[in-house]
């Protein structure tokens, strides 16, 4: 008996499901079978996500009589790079894999862009089906179409807008997940709350600490929720020329952090966005269109729960607001200069803000740089003082 719940992203005849369960993995080849061209598909997927799931993918794929083969990559952010695409595009070329070939990205956010730019681009574009192994993969990168991969010059500028046929979410796989990675995706279901629902974020506030330890009820609501937001908004701008754009709380400020600390561990992309999203909420009560309340409501969320909320939960590092300026204005909402910020007037409602000058944005960043320093210097005074006083 198949226990899923699914809902639709509608785009005329490129609209596919979202199947949310917690047997969805062990099913995937039924599943995809009445979608598949024919019955070859190719898995793409990294060494570490291999190990976790992927015998029981091919078990699936074998019992719905489908073709497999598997493409390992490196695991990490830096896979999204000109090198990893060449390489994956090269060996689906020497795989001879035809245009009724069907790609599926086994993992994560990195996986699915990369799996789905590369299904995009080969042969003129082949089908692929995501099966996100992440919470952020699960309620974000995995639905809408955006595809795509790093470069020297800022996260996500190169890529297609470019549809999968299915969403397969498995919440069973996150309890595999380390807490950080949880807490990095709890982010972005955060985001959904604050942009346009909410009664959601106050859900959230109640049930968020049950959800980043596993409980699967919870789990379910928050994918199925955040999914149902992402796939209203995707259905009504598809490539972001208007509303769409807001599903970016949080990561103009997020995306900068993350060039600054060159995409590595040192700072997963959740916890830029969650950094990310109080500096957007800060700017909003800057400029006078939001309440002060709502800023804090947020800040206290994130930190009861564990994710950072400036730069004082960071690792410390020089931070500098002038080069951060500089990572900003590559962002990919910049226009005729200026840079597009997604601010809210509350919680549940943001807005996009065509005309915030950079002064200001400078005026929130040094201002948010020297109250950590401050703190940091605070506290490097007082564990000097307790030492010395252990020392006596």
């Amino acid at each position: 008996m198949t226990s899923h719940q699914s809902l639709t992203v509608e785009l005329g005849a490129r609209s596919y499901d979202i199947l949310v369960g917690t047997t969805v993995l062990a099913e995937a080849g039924r599943l995809m079978q009445p979608l598949l061209k024919s019955p070859r598909v190719v898995v793409v997927t990294d060494n570490h996500l291999a190990e976790l799931h992927l015998a029981r993918l091919e078990r699936a794929l074998g019992d719905a009589g489908l073709q497999h083969e598997t493409i390992t990559l490196p695991p990490g952010d830096a896979s999204k790079s000109w090198d990893q695409l060449g390489a994956l595009l090269d060996r689906l070329l020497e795989m001879k894999v035809e245009r009724s070939t069907t790609l599926i990205a086994l993992g994560g956010g990195v996986i699915g862009d990369l799996a789905g730019f590369a299904a995009a681009v080969t042969l003129r574009g082949l089908d692929f089906v995501q099966i996100p192994t992440s919470l952020l993969a699960q309620v974000d990168s995995s639905v809408g179409g955006k595809t795509g991969i790093n470069s020297r010059h800022g996260k996500n500028l190169i890529g297609a807008f470019y549809q999968p046929r299915l969403v397969l979410a498995d919440t069973s796989i996150l309890t595999t997940l380390p807490r950080r990675e949880m807490l990095a995706g709890y982010a972005e279901v955060v985001k959904y709350g604050l942009i346009q629902d909410a009664a959601f974020f106050a859900w959230l506030e109640s049930h968020g600490a049950d959800l980043i330890e596993g409980n699967r009820a919870a789990l379910e609501t928050a994918v199925l929720r955040s999914c149902a937001c992402k796939a209203e908004v995707v259905a009504a701008d598809e490539r972001e020329g208007g509303r769409r754009a807001l599903l970016n709380l949080g990561h103009t400020f997020g995306h900068a952090l993350e060039a600054e600390t060159g995409y590595g561990g040192e700072l997963l992309h959740g916890e830029a966005v969650a950094v990310g999203m109080v500096m957007a909420f800060d700017l909003s009560v800057q400029r006078g269109h939001c309440p002060p309340e709502d800023a804090d409501r947020l800040r206290r969320h994130l930190a009861a729960v564990g994710l950072p909320t400036g730069f004082a939960d960071l690792s410390p590092r020089h931070w500098d607001a002038a080069r951060l300026m500089e990572h900003m204005s590559r962002d990919k909402k910049v226009h005729k200069g200026t840079i597009n910020f997604i601010l809210a007037r509350g919680i549940g409602d943001a807005y996009i803000e065509k005309d915030v000058g950079n002064d200001e944005v400078m005026a929130l960043l040094t201002n948010a740089i020297d109250q950590s320093d401050q703190l940091a210097k605070e506290n490097t005074a007082a564990d000097m003082t307790s030492r010395a006083t252990l020392g006596s």
